[in-house]
């Protein structure tokens, strides 16, 4: 018999979801004003970037102590607080009078939303019956993947019509009406205990998600890979990273407990996650990028062919999920992952020719692959983790999606320069043809990626859908 989630259960996951939502667009929310702020402040591309970097970079490093916090806090009161940070950082941002306080409000916001992401998921792993996590998660997917892709269509026509300082007004008004709501409805679900906090732990999950995220993001700017910067960073955090998983494995009480990932279903399912995320985050970063710089669209021009994509992605999310339930993971990744293929292949062929409504259609279509396979590759993989360890599976998940997002684009983005660099000093090209060299590899290099992940998903069995249910 199936168990019903309750109506408390789903006020609580409407909220958090409300939270989630928009602590994720702010992740993209920047990318279109980020002219407009260099021109006001007179700072630099590469300061104002940190703006986005920074952002994603303060996520990076809090997502792994999220697990501690969840273990020690209650739901009502790690939210409420998340959602205060958001707040206040909002604050600063909307009134600042110089750069740096505008960059310590996004640092802020990020603290917010580096503690509602992992709680969303644990909570959710929680109280929702395993037979309808698919449905539930799909739900949970659209914040996750839309909310990044209308980030920068509402940022675009905020800027067009009024200042950036208005985007985090409209932010710090929506963190307000879900913070009374959240004071309102919230109430614990999750069982709290009183771990205790390592923080040699700390230190060296911050260094390591901190440089790899950093090494990649720094990767995407000029210098790019000839940037010593960037290796050093990469190697430091790598190095700390391998200390960090010994650390977790040889403690008793770990921050992040390794355990999942004695499931090769586990690992397999988030690996495919990690690969379709990089995916897309970077489609989310290039297109706009080749459309404005190529054929002259203006931010919101480039925001208007994103969209349908977006809203394809949220239905096909939510599908997904639903269809997750009813007839398993294994149809929706395979189909999902062919049609990726087709899609990618499709757009190797682009060029300054394209109209923006060839674009927007093989966006949309691109969208609908990514809705079949994120989702159910997430919740598959949610599925082999025993309750007691919910929030260290939460934690592990939501981690490499933030890596993933960093990871992504500047690789693609580096890809591009290196490869346009090419073709316009060894084929006497233009800049648009160079450019157009550069996003064909961009692709070729996704086309690999999707490749791997459908071979990957052959070897996830029907039978792996439910198999921690036993665990529960």
């Amino acid at each position: 018999m199936t168990e019903k989630l309750s109506r408390d259960n789903r006020v609580i996951l409407f909220i958090l979801i409300l939270g989630n939502f928009l602590c994720l667009i702010s992740e993209t929310v920047m990318n279109v004003a980020l002219p407009n702020i260099i021109r006001d402040f007179h700072t630099t591309t590469s300061a104002a970037q940190w703006l986005t970097t920074g952002y994603m970079l303060i996520i990076g490093v809090s997502i792994p102590v999220s697990a501690f916090f969840i273990e020690r806090f209650t739901i009502r009161q790690l939210f409420i607080a998340a959602m205060s940070f958001y707040i206040v950082g909002s604050i600063l941002a909307f009134i600042t009078p110089v750069f740096s306080i505008l960059l310590i409000g996004r640092m802020i916001q990020a603290l917010g939303t580096g503690i509602v992401i992992p709680l969303v998921v644990s909570t959710l792993l929680t109280i929702v019956p395993i037979e309808k996590r698919g449905t539930v998660m799909g739900i949970y997917q659209v914040a996750v993947l839309f909310a990044p892709a209308i980030g920068p269509v509402l940022s675009g026509l905020t800027i067009q019509y009024y200042s950036w300082r208005t985007i985090f007004l409209g932010l710090l008004i929506a963190a307000i009406l879900i913070l009374f709501l959240a004071a309102w409805k919230l109430k614990n679900v999750l069982e709290t205990s009183k771990p205790i906090i390592h923080l040699p732990s700390v230190l060296l999950s911050t260094i390591a998600f901190g440089g790899i995220v950093y090494g990649f993001s720094v990767s995407g700017e000029k210098a790019g890979w000839g940037n010593p910067i960037v290796w050093i960073a990469l190697m430091i955090g790598v190095a700390a990273l391998l200390l960090f998983v010994r650390k977790q494995i040889r403690m008793k009480n770990p921050m992040i407990s390794m355990k999942p990932f004695r499931s090769s279903v586990f690992s397999r399912s988030l690996l495919v996650m990690f690969f379709i995320m990089m995916v897309q985050f970077s489609m989310m970063l290039i297109l706009p990028i080749y459309f404005q710089d190529g054929a002259g669209l203006s931010p919101l021009d480039t925001g208007v062919l994103m969209l349908p994509g977006g809203i394809t992605l949220a239905l096909t999310a939510m599908v997904g999920g639903r269809l997750f339930d009813k007839i398993g993971f294994k149809p929706l990744l395979l189909v999902g992952l062919i049609l990726l293929l087709i899609m990618l292949g499709l757009f190797t062929t682009i060029s300054s020719d394209t109209t923006t409504g060839e674009a927007m259609i093989l966006y949309a279509f691109f969208t609908i692959g990514v809705g079949l396979t994120v989702g159910p590759a997430t919740t598959l993989g949610l599925n082999q983790v025993p309750k007691e360890l919910n929030a260290h599976g939460s934690a592990i998940s939501n981690t490499l999606n933030q890596v993933a997002g960093a990871i992504g684009p500047s690789l693609y983005t580096s890809i591009m320069a290196v490869v346009s660099q090419y073709v316009m000093n060894h084929q006497n090209a233009s800049e648009i043809e160079g450019m157009t060299g550069g996003v064909h590899a961009v692709y070729y290099v996704a086309l690999v990626f999707v490749v791997i992940s459908f071979v990957i998903s052959l070897t996830l069995k029907k039978r792996d859908q439910y198999a921690g249910e036993s665990n529960h």
